[in-house]
């Protein structure tokens, strides 16, 4: 190693972009991510893409109207996923 580095140039951030994708600070409840943890690891998946593929869901599904069969739909999600 050499004693000394030139960091003059240097700037902060991530040495990679991620194109496509901002980061942010975002303040959720401990229960919110706890749960998004373990759904996540149990599918093989980051937590951060499973909030980010619910967020679009629910941005997705924010003109449909809801109907009986989509209620029973998501109440069966909710009790399959609840611990």
């Amino acid at each position: 190693m050499r004693k000394e580095y030139d960091f003059s140039k240097g700037k902060r951030g991530p040495a990679v972009e991620s194109p496509g994708k901002t980061r942010i600070t975002i303040m959720l409840d401990n229960d919110i991510i706890e749960s998004f943890r373990a759904r996540a690891e149990a599918r093989g998946i980051g937590y951060q893409t499973a909030i980010n593929e619910a967020l679009r869901a629910a941005l997705n599904d924010e003109n449909v109207p809801l109907t009986a069969g989509k209620l029973r739909e998501i109440l069966r999600q909710e009790l399959l996923h609840a611990d």
